[in-house]
């Protein structure tokens, strides 16, 4: 490809990932358009109190919502953390924002806003609109296909030399399987479909799952409901425990069954009458308007074949994606992949060719075969991010994650595991909060005079 090749991309979703690879193909020279289904941007940031007709999420015919939040929700990460290499997430003074450290999702919207504005991407922007198909065509270019969501009217096709998606992963709910589900005559729900606490009042909830959201969910409910009982491989080593802390709240190893009388059996032998089941486990990779004649699928989980979770070789690099690695720094790690894509697409930046590009993807799952790694942890970069990062940093001629980003999220994830009532609040790594500004005001000059006015 050659170098400085400008290139006409579509962008599937406006959120954080596509937002900011909005910003990275206009940096790059490239014509961009991006496709968002909602009527304003922000993606999975955007609350709204409307649930979903199928509270589990498994009917294809449902009314689908976008969004997962609950109202309580604050970020697990530090602001600091959190935001985007050189656009850093600092608290404004301005009314109505939330200058806590882990803010509520509110906060978070205004900041991709603030983004949005700042770098000129809403007049790229084109709201409203479903995407319902995207496939190559014989030229090499891909077709984009689209429909107004209030009106139902589909527009014409629209060819474009490249589509990023950049869609989300937070809509499609993943269900626990368990025996004995199609006779027991409580009620399910996913997180997906929870909000507020209110519809838990005075009922006996079963919790499955051990993430943040778990975490956070059992708690807000417990205040409201008459028992919590929390199953998930990591919660208890087989005996059945309280939570410490909580007079309501019970901790169980998986669920072995559950019967007509309303009955939950646990692996550890216990058993309880339950009136909800609540499904905090996690989401599907999907992408219903993306047709490649089987070149990329999703199984179990895993969206495949992709060079370093971006390129399918077969495709490349006139189809990529960004934000699919989970247990993440998201937004920091959307803004390197973007980037990469961006400078591949001009011919700037070289890619391996596909014959390389398919021995690697082949040797990370062998790899992971041989260390007994299931299918659905492929993009779980947990302890991998940050040499993911960098890798992608120096594809890119950038420098690599801050020595501060690195050391915080750390501590974070610390005190996220044993504190998890009152890390959002309490802290002790005020010296690399220091670091960050330092960093940060490079492009925020005014924090200098902030800082000096603090000492």
């Amino acid at each position: 490809m050659p170098q400085n090749s400008s290139k006409n991309v579509a962008v599937i979703g406006a959120g954080s990932a596509g937002l900011v690879t909005a910003r990275e193909l206009k940096r790059e020279g490239h014509s961009v358009v991006v496709f968002e289904q909602e009527n304003q941007l922000g993606g999975t940031w955007v609350y709204t109190p409307a649930t979903e007709s199928d509270p589990v999420g498994i009917d294809p015919n449902r009314e689908i919502v976008h969004s997962s939040l609950y109202s309580s929700l604050r970020v697990n990460l530090p602001r600091e953390v959190m935001g985007f290499g050189d656009y850093p997430f600092v608290a404004k003074k301005k009314p109505g924002r939330d200058p806590r450290r882990y803010p509520g999702h509110g906060e978070v919207l205004n900041y991709l806003n603030d983004f949005a504005v700042d770098f000129g991407i809403i007049g790229v922007v084109r709201f409203g609109m479903e995407v319902g198909f995207v496939g190559k065509m014989e030229n090499g270019k891909w077709k984009v296909s689209c429909r107004k969501r209030e009106n139902d009217v589909m527009f014409a096709n629209e060819e474009y030399d490249a589509v990023v998606i950049c869609n989300g992963h937070y809509t499609e709910p993943r269900i626990a399987d368990i025996p004995g589900i199609e006779v027991w005559p409580g009620k399910q729900i996913h997180s997906h479909n929870y909000r507020v606490p209110d519809p838990f009042r005075d009922q006996v909830v079963v919790l499955i799952g051990g993430a943040a959201s778990a975490t956070d969910i059992s708690r807000e409910i417990a205040e409201v409901a008459k028992e919590v009982h929390i199953s998930s491989r990591s919660a208890t080593s087989g005996v059945p425990m309280k939570l410490p802390g909580y007079d309501n709240i019970c901790l169980h190893n998986m669920i072995e069954a559950v019967g007509s009388d309303g009955g939950v059996n646990f692996q550890d032998g216990s058993k309880i009458l339950a009136d909800i089941i609540l499904h905090c486990t996690g989401y599907k990779y999907h992408f219903p308007f993306l047709e490649t004649n089987g070149i990329v699928t999703v199984d179990d989980n895993r969206v495949g074949p992709l060079y370093k979770h971006v390129f399918p070789p077969a495709c490349a690099p006139s189809l990529s994606f960004v934000g699919l690695p989970w247990k993440v720094i998201p937004f920091f790690l959307c803004e390197l992949q973007s980037k990469w894509i961006a400078g591949v697409l001009s011919g700037r930046i070289s890619l391996q060719s596909k014959e390389d590009m398919n021995a690697d993807i082949e040797a990370f799952y062998s790899s992971m075969a041989a260390s007994c790694i299931p299918k659905r942890y492929t993009h779980n970069m947990d302890d991998s991010q940050f040499e993911y990062d960098d890798w992608l940093a120096a594809e890119c001629g950038s420098p690599p994650s801050e020595e501060w980003r690195k050391q915080m999220y750390f501590i974070s994830r610390k005190n996220k595991k044993t504190l998890p009532e009152t890390y959002r609040d309490e802290w002790d790594d005020d010296d690399l909060i220091i670091q960050a500004h330092e960093d940060f005001v490079k492009y925020i000059p005014e924090l200098s005079q902030q800082q000096k006015l603090a000492t």
